[in-house]
């Protein structure tokens, strides 16, 4: 298939996340599809709605918590985004090829954290929902600086934690299940594209593919 990137990097980046559980690119997004998604994510703002904690009929609102805004994606409704689909085609297959793990689907959203918003410490896992096994971040931020808050904090076994930055078309890709993180309090709004990477049923999921 054509890829956006090598198969050099996707080697690099598959044995980051076999050992340690996740990885960091910087520049994950080409501009011009960094530059359609974040025009897609400023059209749609309007439509964003309270992001809620728990699955389906478990899901509250709880602002202590949480506090973004989300717009679930449709690859069927949001053909505007074709270049991303194809991309996360590629993440599927690169993650199937190489870490064996016979992903079946995926599910997206876009995050807006206004000024004050944050999320605490949480897996990306539900009590009685199992099927994320690859989060997967990609930041849309311009001019993001030291101060602006709004880091991804991810806490390692030994028990520390670090920071990564939202910068703009950084990405972030952990496992699921087996790594906490939050976000801290953001002091501008904040945007970012987030999503997982299903195994079955995908069913279970928002939307998949």
């Amino acid at each position: 298939m054509k890829t956006v990137h090598g198969e050099e990097n996707w080697l690099s980046w598959m044995d980051d996340i076999s050992e340690n559980d996740y990885v960091v690119v910087d520049q994950f997004l080409p501009q011009d599809l960094y530059e359609k998604v974040r025009s897609f994510f400023l059209s749609k703002l309007n439509s964003f709605t309270e992001a809620g904690i728990g699955a389906n009929a478990d899901n509250q609102i709880n602002t202590k918590v949480r506090g973004d805004f989300t717009y679930w994606l449709d690859r069927k409704r949001d053909t505007e985004l074709e270049p991303f689909w194809f991309l996360v085609d590629e993440i599927v297959h690169m993650f199937n090829r190489y870490c064996y793990l016979s992903l079946s689907g995926y599910e997206f959203h876009l995050a807006h954290y206004p000024s004050g918003g944050h999320y605490d410490k949480h897996l990306d896992q539900f009590e009685h929902r199992n099927n994320r096994m690859i989060s997967v971040i990609m930041y849309l931020n311009e001019n993001w600086l030291p101060g602006d808050g709004g880091e991804l904090e991810i806490f390692e076994k030994d028990g520390s934690s670090f920071l990564v930055e939202p910068l703009a078309a950084r990405c972030v890709m952990f496992k699921s299940a087996t790594v906490p993180h939050a976000v801290l309090e953001a002091h501008k709004s904040r945007f970012s594209l987030t999503g997982w990477l299903l195994y079955q049923p995908s069913a279970l999921g928002k939307f998949f593919g």
